[in-house]
């Protein structure tokens, strides 16, 4: 979201902002100093997972740091923050090991599921009080010469793609039971360069590499089956056929030789049908930098093509200065092709310029009052002379 923001049309507008805090996913280097470019005010990276009531440590962020890293920093009021390995003893510092909660932001527990609850909130082995406990996290972290603590990533299949905790096990599980499916791994990777002042978080995408019994199984059907069975942010951006997924010499799945996904117009069920007018090409020319997809039909879906809500927030704005006027953002989730959206855009304009031409011009002050003395005149006039009739 703070890629969009700094994105957005009039942002050196802001002149009365002092800080922003942000939070939700890890905070990249490239990105802050993208900050610091554009706006004059103060910057928090804040790290914290819902169980712990969400907030735990903050960084005050630094234009021009020495590390190309932003930490997570250090424990606010209230809290306490171990780094432990697996005997869960305390790490030295620049070693990595698993982040633990304490304090009072701990929740009680995971509602109505006991046995996860007892796996994730263990009893505090740094305190005589019994009933103090630690969450674990699950997040890989070690701490800089400094004390502050570097966030590493995490040490299960969980990721966070756009503020979203998703288990890549939970998707590969869903799509394993479609019966034209024989094995299927889902990992997210970044397949496209990341553009000046974005970092490679902002480009990291779902993708789905399946086995299928049946070569007539296509992208587009096993899209419209997980989306039967999970939320529109769970869908995979890409989805790669393979003969077999490739394994390492201990037989497990070799997920750095996965191929890179194809950049070429995804197997979709809408015919091909290319941008005609002017107004089409300037909207699928967007499209296609923004998806980074070389093709882009004009009746195709924009979410069907790997586009989200944020992305479309950025579409949204390139396409107001193109076309030099204001439409409500709710408008592009309404027209989701090229096609409807140009139709749309296309009528409004020229419901807009044929109005104008029209519209009677309003007459200048001068005019109006010159307008008013003749109408009184003849009124003096017509009470002189009396009635006509």
């Amino acid at each position: 979201m703070l890629q969009v923001f700094l994105q957005a049309a009039n942002r050196e507008n802001c002149s009365s902002l002092k800080r922003v805090f942000c939070s939700g996913e890890a905070l990249g280097w490239k990105l802050t100093q993208s900050f610091f470019e554009k706006l004059n005010c103060e910057l928090y990276n804040l790290y914290g997972p819902t169980e712990s009531a969400i907030e735990v440590t903050f960084w005050q962020c630094q234009p021009q740091a020495d590390l190309h890293i932003v930490p997570i920093g250090r424990p606010i009021s209230n809290i306490q923050i171990y780094i432990l390995d697996n005997r869960l003893q305390p790490v030295p510092i620049g070693v990595v090991g698993e982040l633990y909660i304490g304090g009072h932001g701990l929740a009680r527990g995971y509602l109505n599921r006991p046995e996860l609850t007892a796996e994730k909130f263990i009893q505090n082995p740094f305190s005589d009080d019994n009933s103090k406990r630690l969450y674990k996290t699950g997040d890989l972290a070690r701490y800089l010469n400094d004390g502050n603590i570097q966030y590493l990533g995490r040490i299960d299949n969980q990721v966070k793609i756009r503020g979203f905790r998703i288990e890549l096990g939970e998707i590969e599980a869903v799509i394993n039971t479609h019966p034209q499916v024989q094995q299927a791994v889902v990992i997210a990777r970044v397949y496209h360069e990341p553009s000046q002042g974005e970092d490679i978080a902002d480009r990291k995408r779902l993708v789905a590499y399946v086995v299928t019994s049946d070569a007539s199984l296509t992208s587009n059907q096993l899209r419209e089956f997980i989306k039967q069975k999970l939320p529109e942010y769970m869908i995979p951006s890409a989805f790669v056929m393979l003969d077999n997924l490739p394994l390492t010499p201990n037989g497990k799945i070799d997920s750095k030789a996965l191929p890179m996904p194809n950049i070429t117009r995804p197997d979709l069920a809408d015919v091909y049908h290319p941008p005609q007018t002017e107004v089409e090409k300037a909207v699928a020319n967007i499209w296609q930098e923004s998806l980074h997809v070389e093709t882009v039909g004009i009746h195709d879906n924009f979410f069907e093509l790997g586009g989200h809500s944020l992305l479309l927030v950025q579409i949204h704005s390139k396409l107001q200065k193109i076309f030099q006027r204001d439409f409500p953002l709710v408008e592009m989730f309404q027209y989701p092709t090229i096609s409807c959206l140009a139709t749309h855009l296309g009528q409004e304009s020229s419901e807009q310029q044929s109005f104008t031409q029209h519209s009677p011009r309003p007459e200048s002050r001068t005019t109006s009052i010159q307008r008013r003395k003749e109408a009184r005149k003849e009124h003096r006039a017509v009470q002189k002379g009396g009635s006509s009739e």
